[in-house]
């Protein structure tokens, strides 16, 4: 399909609305509108919370009658189905649009099928406009939808030789201020922050939200699998949070679950399914080297989020993930970087593992 510079500039923007709620619509997608008539936008609108309106209707609220021959832009295919609020397709079939142009199809089976809505209402519907951006927006999203698991974003602060901690566990801090706060900010989009037991009797973290604003905590989850969490640990004060261990077991202001696999350990690619089942969309890792590498191992990492610090620790300290050596250099795990930032002092690197 061929899309006009103006076309470009309209998604563009619907883009941008839809990233205003980057840390509210879990479990939903973030979802952004704009509709215009000849060069001039008669109404907008964004998806705020899963129950609220969906992005369509707040911008077809806006337009009002100018909505009638209108051209709509928006970053997923209407949904067609009834949940917590009706579809948004008929809405716009009903509003007698023109032209509805999606950056996305929806994959969600529940969900799809407003393209062929629009197309039976003699409304023609085109996709594919910054399908790229679009999908990185909802990366977490879409993951759930077609993978039955989350995104998994490992986190972690490292010096330039790659470590985390001294040998004794002290990691506060290697990076600086404006690295932390950052980190915060990846913290808020996701639906869930997850640490091992061991990072919890070390550092005692709340892995809340603190540095930006956010309505929304995400969930804390703890891997656990000898339920070893002591029961005045900071995590388990708040909100309550989801604790998965190896045997069945309780612990103060937690919901324990069990899933062992067969190492008596926590089975990691069945607890990304449990995460997926209750609507998380991108799980924030923070954790130690030991359940970094065995997420890893296990195949349940899909983008590394570095900070790296102009300094250095040397040999005996802690590393990033707990792997053994590989055989030969081209056995070696390889990783595609996406971005490298300088944030404050340090470096921000995003790598995925495919």
């Amino acid at each position: 399909m061929s899309f006009t510079e103006f076309d470009h500039a309209m998604m563009r923007r619907a883009l941008e609305l839809a990233e205003r709620g980057l840390f509210t619509t879990t479990p939903n997608p973030r979802v952004g509108c704009v509709l215009t008539r000849g060069d001039k936008i008669v109404g907008e609108g964004w998806h705020e919370r899963a129950g609220g309106p969906h992005a369509e209707v707040v911008a077809l609220e806006r337009a009002g009658e100018e909505a009638r021959g209108a051209t709509v832009y928006v970053a997923l295919e209407p949904c067609n189905h009834f949940g917590r609020t009706p579809p948004c397709a008929p809405a716009l079939a009903q509003a007698k649009v023109a032209r509805v142009v999606a950056a996305l199809r929806d994959p969600n089976p529940r969900a799809s099928g407003g393209a062929a809505v629009l197309e039976a209402a003699g409304i023609r519907f085109e996709h594919g406009l910054l399908e790229e951006a679009a999908r990185e927006l909802n990366i977490g999203f879409l993951s759930r939808i077609t993978r039955s698991r989350p995104w998994v974003r490992l986190k972690a602060a490292a010096t330039l030789d790659g470590r985390t901690a001294l040998a004794d566990g002290t990691s506060q801090w290697i990076t600086g201020a404006e690295a932390r706060r950052d980190g915060h900010r990846w913290r808020a989009r996701a639906c869930a922050v997850l640490t091992g037991a061991g990072t919890v009797r070390a550092d005692d973290p709340r892995l809340t939200v603190r540095e930006v604003e956010t309505p929304r905590q995400p969930l804390r989850v703890v891997v656990d699998s000898r339920l070893e969490t002591p029961p005045g640990a900071r995590i388990l004060q708040g909100e309550k949070a989801l604790v998965f261990a190896a045997r069945p077991g309780s612990l103060p202001n937690a919901e324990v679950v069990a899933l062992p696999n067969p190492e008596g350990k926590v089975d990691l690619p069945r607890m990304l399914g449990e995460l997926a089942r209750r609507g998380v969309n991108e799980l924030h890792v923070e954790a130690g080297f030991r359940l970094n590498g065995s997420l890893l191992r296990e195949g349940c990492v899909d983008e590394f989020l570095l900070y790296l610090n102009p300094s250095l620790l040397g040999d005996s300290a802690q590393g990033i993930v707990d792997l053994a050596a590989p055989a030969s250099l081209d056995a070696r795990p390889r990783l595609r970087i996406v971005s490298v930032e300088r944030v404050g002092e340090d470096l921000r690197i995003l790598a995925r593992t495919a």
